[in-house]
């Protein structure tokens, strides 16, 4: 598949890059196909961009929650687990969406309420939207 990015340019995505979302994202629930982005090169990427395939205009930055030294926990329903297709809980990943604030406030602002669930095996993702999270800070050096 061939897209153009507003931000990584023309690119080929192979389908074994393809991680399917689909219900997609609340509020954009028509974007449903992504692909995750990170600079050549780089050895161990903090940030990547998670690229929509069926909307070109729609990139979103993450990180993993260790990135930003969270670690917390939270339960996946029978139905989210059915949709992931999700059989060994090693094939889990979460990814947290970032934003740059605006000047005079904390650089960085992660949405921890509202995680990214990818099943690494099959490539099927979801957003899990959180009531409550029980959150452990752990001081790490973030570089």
């Amino acid at each position: 598949m061939k897209i153009t990015s507003p931000v990584a340019g023309e690119m080929e995505v192979s389908a074994d890059r393809v991680i399917a979302f689909p219900t997609g994202l609340p509020g954009f629930e028509t974007c449903k196909q992504f692909t995750l982005l990170h600079t050549e090169g780089c050895d161990a990427p903090k940030l990547f961009l998670l690229q929509c395939l069926d909307d070109p205009e729609v990139v979103f930055t993450v990180t993993t929650p260790d990135t930003l030294g969270l670690n917390y926990e939270f339960a996946l329903t029978d139905d989210e687990v059915a949709a992931l297709q999700l059989s060994n809980p090693d094939d889990v990943s979460v990814l947290l969406i970032v934003r740059r604030n605006d000047a005079g406030s904390a650089p960085v602002h992660a949405n921890v309420m509202a995680p990214l669930v990818l099943n690494t095996a099959t490539r099927r993702a979801l957003q899990k939207i959180i009531g409550k999270v029980d959150t452990s800070v752990t001081l790490k050096a973030v570089a």
